[in-house]
């Protein structure tokens, strides 16, 4: 009765379910995001606005628009300098860091569902309690409350990887995972345009947090009730989407117990360091970007607060569209076997670093030509949208049945420039001037262009043979079974995705 019941729901359900499942978690990071950007918007009206009269050699000048630079209607009254100011930023990713290693294993074990649920419940939580804990401990109590946010943030890429895995193909995995991930963008953009909107048009600065904690909860409670960890326990899946599952991913009954993680040949797996080196350059250019950004829109360009959210917001949208973009090409280049999944990685990461390596050099030397500043502001995040088909889908190619474990390193290292990127920022740019900014950006370039060449020369897309638990009969990673015919490439065949999976007759 209960299973005639479901499949008569089921035909309710005319979108797939990995469809469904794919625009919640664009959707949980578009939540993240919002909750993690807000602070980087709502510091620059908190805190009092630094005086840099006396470096005027190096310094915009007071363009004379209304809100902006001296005229401003800004009102901040923490006294906190640059360098307390990068710590404030960084904390978060104190937090972040820490979390994704458990996420990532508590996902492969538990699946991502309560995984990913709980953590952006944790942070929705801590982001209402933000006024509260600024008016009652100032700057030491809102570095304590963003490690806590932190903390339930960092599981939410590698539960997310774990849902992907077990529900996306292979062949639909570039442009379905670069929508995903692609939330990351779009929570930006929303986080830093409507925070700009909210504080210039309600008083004070909490609005901005009450307005996303509140809609961050709303998400947990529709997630919790329309997504599943995995295709097999999803009551309303159809029939027809679960045998396509099952044929192409080679599904479907978990174990109670995993096999141990291969963590030995993880992390002396080469193409595994290569990816980590691609994830430090990404990680370092955006965090720089996400975080800083609209101070540097504010203190050295001195767009008013609403034109900061605007400009600051744009790059992100740009970025956004070149990732959903991309994601569907490098998938038709992939299938029409013009580019290796391996090539396909690489040629995106390097476009992806190369790109905004270049154009944030440009917008350094434009100096305070602002809308020149700002275009090429919004070229450099356009490039950086093509890591998404690029780097960010490699972990699901390495190793299906880790990829969760994979995300949480890869993730995990690469917010560790999240602490340091804010921190060093903080400390160079003591007097907000155009020297100090542009050293910022020679800095990433470095950065950007030595990881990409490490990549370049060592990445791969091909599953790795410590993929698969010993106890299957998979010799040298790959079954007999699964050797290409002459109508299926090599880089295209299809393999189990959980460790803990038992394939069905």
């Amino acid at each position: 009765m209960l299973t005639g019941w479901r499949k008569t729901v089921s035909r309710f359900f005319i979108v797939p379910q990995r469809v469904v499942l794919s625009i919640m978690g664009f959707l949980a990071l578009v939540n993240a995001y919002t909750m993690r950007i807000t602070l980087s918007v709502a510091i620059t009206e908190m805190v009092v606005r630094v005086n840099n009269t006396e470096h005027e050699d190096n310094t915009c000048p007071d363009f004379g628009d209304e809100g902006s630079g001296s005229g401003s209607t800004h009102s901040g009254t923490y006294e906190w300098n640059q360098e307390l100011q990068g710590v404030i930023l960084s904390s978060f990713y104190w937090g972040y860091a820490i979390t994704h290693l458990p996420g990532g294993l508590l996902a492969e074990k538990f699946g991502g569902k309560y995984t990913l649920g709980l953590g952006i419940l944790s942070t929705a939580i801590f982001t209402l309690l933000t006024p509260i804990c600024v008016e009652w401990g100032g700057s030491t109590s809102l570095i304590v409350l963003r490690v806590l946010m932190g903390l339930g943030e960092g599981t939410t890429f590698p539960a997310l990887s774990s849902l992907l895995a077990a529900w996306i193909p292979l062949k639909e995995r570039s442009k379905l995972g670069s929508l995903v991930f692609g939330g990351g963008q779009v929570g930006t953009i929303l986080g830093t345009l409507i925070s700009g909107l909210l504080l210039q048009n309600f008083p004070g600065w909490s609005s901005v947090f009450y307005f996303f904690g509140g809609l961050a909860l709303l998400w947990v409670v529709i997630f919790m009730f329309i997504c599943y960890s995995d295709p097999e326990s999803h009551p309303f899946i159809t029939d027809k989407e679960k045998d396509f599952l099952k044929k192409e991913l080679g599904q479907l009954e978990r174990d109670k117990t995993l096999p141990p993680t291969p963590w030995k040949a993880i992390l002396t797996s080469v193409p595994m360091m290569a990816l980590v080196c691609a994830q430090i350059g990404h990680d370092w250019g955006f965090y720089v970007m996400v975080t800083d950004l609209p101070k540097y829109m504010a203190d050295v360009l001195r767009f008013s607060i609403s034109e900061n959210g605007l400009y600051s917001s744009l790059p992100y949208l740009l970025m956004w569209i070149v990732s959903i973009s991309t994601g569907f090409l490098s998938d038709f280049l992939i299938v029409r076997n013009y580019l290796s999944i391996t090539n396909a990685r690489k040629v995106f990461t390097a476009v992806a670093a190369i790109g905004p390596a270049i154009f944030i050099i440009a917008a350094s030397y434009a100096e305070c030509n602002r809308m020149v500043v700002v275009v090429m502001f919004i070229f450099s995040m356009g490039f950086m949208g093509t890591f998404y088909p690029g780097m960010k889908v490699n972990p699901l190619d390495l190793s299906p049945n880790y990829a969760g474990t994979l995300m949480a390193i890869t993730n995990g290292i690469g917010a560790i420039t999240g602490i340091l990127s804010p921190y060093i920022v903080g400390v160079m740019t003591p007097n907000s001037s155009l020297t100090e900014w542009r050293a910022v950006f020679w800095i990433s370039f470095a950065i950007f262009v030595s990881t990409t060449v490490v990549y370049v020369l060592w990445a791969s897309g091909e599953v790795q043979p410590w993929n698969y638990p010993p106890e299957t009969s998979i010799e040298n990673g790959r079954n007999k079974s699964d050797e290409p015919s002459e109508e299926q490439p090599k880089s295209m065949i299809q393999h189990p995705l959980q460790s803990n999976i038992k394939l069905k007759d």
